[in-house]
């Protein structure tokens, strides 16, 4: 059985989902139909008796959008109050959303406080394996309201990578406007050659990274993806990158389907998350 046939029998799934993927290029304002599909594809993940989690980026885009802002705002301050009006918008929905299909959202908010400190990430631990426990699926995302430059994750393909480490899950799957890992900028490059899979996750692939991002929405380029693989991988999680312009594309995953850029789990007895955070972020 190859990799991407054993991804059918993963049992604790993280989904990341980038901001680009959730709201509508011309305006920012949330993609409702593309938020149905997806919250459909995950209530029927959860039916198929996975455990998901959904880390979900878009608060201060989505609040920014409310105030009628054209894009994020730059200052600190303003981009705090946007993610405090932006998050309680986007969890109604989500709310509202699951609830149709009969699955109880739960919402989960962290720093880099939350897993620096060893009571507060036990606590974290705790909390995600009882809403697991309970059937709940939990929505994550930074803190941006209340987090400054010392304690944030700053983007969240990492961010769903500890938590794929801290709950040890299985599979990790980072939804974003890229179809998958290129040799090279694809955008730039017309002779970059797309990696279907990456076994061993070395320097070489590491040297491929790009740190910027193509979307002026979301946080996360091509390098922090590449450092969300190095600690899932390392936790001892299969993880996949592809296309989240249609979130019909988690079933295909799932299903075994070629698309995105898998990473194959490669678990190191020596893996510790702490050293991770401390040293990566």
């Amino acid at each position: 059985m190859n990799i991407r046939e054993e991804l059918k029998d993963r049992k604790r799934i993280v989904i990341k989902i980038g901001a680009s993927s959730l709201t509508h290029k011309e305006t920012g304002r949330i993609n409702l139909h593309k938020l149905e599909v997806l919250v459909r594809e995950l209530s029927d993940l959860h039916n198929m008796g996975k455990e998901v989690v959904l880390v979900s980026s878009g608060a201060i885009a989505v609040g920014s959008a409310a105030l009628g802002m054209n894009g994020k705002p730059s200052e600190l301050e303003k981009k705090q109050a946007c993610a405090a009006i932006g998050q309680a918008r986007l969890m109604m929905i989500y709310q509202k959303l699951f609830s149709e299909y009969n699955q109880t959202a739960a919402q989960i908010l962290m720093t880099k406080n939350t897993m620096v400190n060893n009571l507060n990430r036990k606590n974290a631990r705790n909390t995600f394996n009882e809403l697991l426990k309970m059937g709940a699926i939990p929505v994550v995302n930074e803190n941006d309201s209340v987090s400054t430059y010392e304690i944030q994750f700053g983007d969240n393909d990492t961010l769903s990578a500890v938590v794929a480490a801290l709950i040890e899950a299985d599979l990790l799957i980072l939804l974003s406007d890229i179809d998958g890992l290129f040799t090279d900028d694809p955008n730039t490059n017309p002779d970059a050659r797309f990696i279907d899979l990456v076994e061993n996750l070395d320097d070489h692939f590491k040297d491929m990274a790009k740190g910027s991002t193509g979307s002026k929405v979301g946080t996360g380029g091509m390098a922090t993806k590449l450092t969300a693989a190095e600690i899932a991988t390392s936790a001892g999680a299969d993880m996949v990158i592809a296309n989240g312009s249609d979130f019909h594309v988690i079933h295909d995953i799932i299903g075994g389907e070629q698309v995105g850029t898998v990473f194959a789990a490669n678990h190191k007895e020596e893996f510790y998350l702490i050293d991770y955070i401390e040293r990566l972020l």
